[in-house]
């Protein structure tokens, strides 16, 4: 996840796209948080993506939300009007 948020915001998108494609690959063998997906749709800057594994992550019950309000790979989107409706969901205020 890390490598991919990384190269996304190096602008290595073909990296970015190849760790995240991998990430979605290990989703069906392996225990992979769909907030890990939301780092690099975030890094590529596709706000639609990554509130998509966001609210994925939401669903799941995904623990590591909990840092999403100090998450400083989050910065990009907290200005959009979701961000603040998912913290509200997570039980953020």
């Amino acid at each position: 996840m890390a490598y991919g948020h990384s190269q996304a915001l190096a602008g290595n998108t073909r990296d970015a796209r190849v760790a995240l494609d991998s990430l979605i690959q290990r989703q069906h063998t392996q225990l992979i948080p769909d907030i890990y997906l939301a780092a690099i749709y975030v890094g590529l800057g596709d706000k639609e993506h990554a509130f998509a594994a966001l609210d994925k992550a939401f669903q799941n019950r995904s623990d590591r939300l909990v840092y999403l309000k100090v998450e400083p790979m989050a910065d990009p989107i907290r200005s959009d009007p979701r961000f603040a409706q998912l913290l509200q969901k997570i039980g953020f205020r």
